[in-house]
Parts: structure tokens; sequence; C-alpha cells
């Protein structure tokens, strides 16, 4: 199977993608689509995703989109390793962490937002930080307990999950926007072991060959 993955270097919902992609040992090429110059508004791509957003995932003729149903369907995929857990219930504790951070910290905090309140209220890059800070901390809060519910090692259980998959990148855009981690102790450890784990290495933005 031939996947290709189209995203932005230092998308959130790219890099979460990439992430799992590399634990579930899949090999992808990579097609850059710049989210500042506007490549997700062209014709071409919108061709691919009507919606204008990345990530998209082209393989055997089909295009997926959306990062939750992407990182559903490797799961069912490509079962092995598992990146959810056996028991009903505590799947639906990793998915519910995964959502945290897709559903409710993320969104809000997109390039598309940020520059909808700078256009719309003229918001500088101070105020866009506030802004972020503003969602991102009460969802670490939330994290944080979790971890400490369900953690060992990493988000929940010893070994990486979606869960993980989707906090790391949110951290790495943490530190972008200068949000204080100190109060998130739990989360800076995961965070800590992700960056020594090869999967969570190849994923960085900064190892990206659109990088700059």
């Amino acid at each position: 199977m031939t996947l290709v993955l189209h995203g932005y270097w230092r998308s959130g919902t790219s890099y979460r993608t990439r992430i799992a992609l590399n634990l579930k040992g899949l090999t992808y090429s990579t097609v850059p689509v710049d989210l500042r110059t506007g490549d997700q508004r062209g014709e071409a791509y919108r061709a691919l995703n009507p919606q204008g957003l990345v990530p998209a995932i082209e393989y055997e003729g089909r295009v997926l989109t959306q990062s939750p149903a992407i990182l559903e369907w490797l799961e069912e995929r490509f079962p092995a390793p598992p990146l959810l857990p056996a028991d009903a219930a505590d799947r639906a504790e990793v998915r519910a962490m995964a959502a945290l951070v897709a559903c409710d910290i993320h969104p809000l905090n997109n390039l598309r937002v940020l520059q909808q309140i700078k256009q719309q209220f003229g918001a500088d890059e101070a105020a866009q930080k506030v802004w972020t800070a503003r969602w991102i901390e009460p969802g670490f809060e939330a994290m944080e307990r979790l971890i400490e519910r369900r953690g060992d090692g990493w988000s929940w259980g010893a070994a990486p999950t979606l869960a993980d998959c989707c906090l790391i990148p949110q951290v790495y855009s943490a530190r972008r926007f200068g949000v204080d981690l100190a109060p998130y102790p739990r989360i800076v450890a995961v965070d800590a072991l992700a960056a020594g784990h090869p999967a969570f290495q190849a994923a960085h933005p900064d190892n990206q060959p659109d990088a700059d």
C-alpha cells in the first residue's frame, strides 16, 4: 500500500497523524501544503480535500481527511502495534483524552482561528498568546489529572496511545506560544518520554522536509 500524506510541517493535526503513522511503522511519502501561502485554498488541493484543511491521506485512489478519522482508520487497518487498549471502557478513556485535545483545545488555537481574531479584532502577537493560553491551560489542567489517574509513563498506560498522538503536538504549540508548563509536570514527563522515542522524533515539525 502506498500512503501519501498531505500536510504542513507545523500543523498539529498533521503532526499527530505523522506520529500515528510512525508508531504503526508505516512508510509514507509527504506532500507539503503551505498554510501560510494559502496552498490549502488552491484549486488543486480543494479537488483533493474540499474542506481545504490538512491533513489528507491518499491511498489506493481514495482520500481520507480529518485527523481523528485518519487515526481511527490507521488503528483499524493496521492494528499492530495497538494505539487503543483492548477493553471497551479503556478505549473510551483514551478516546476522551485524545478528544480533549483534538476537540476542545486545538481548534481554538489553530492558524485559521488566530488569523481571524487578528483580522477581525486586531489581535497582535501578544493578544494571540493570551488567547491561546486561555484555552490550553484549562485543557492541560484536566489532562494532567487524567494522566495522574491512568498514566504509567505515557498519558494512558505504559505504551503510546492515540492520546499521546494528540497531546504531544499540543505541547509543542504550547511552548511555541509561551505557555508556562510548570503546573503540568505529568504532561512534561510524557513529552520528555516522547522526545526519546524514534516515532515521535521522526514526526517532529523540525524534522519535516518543508520545515523552515
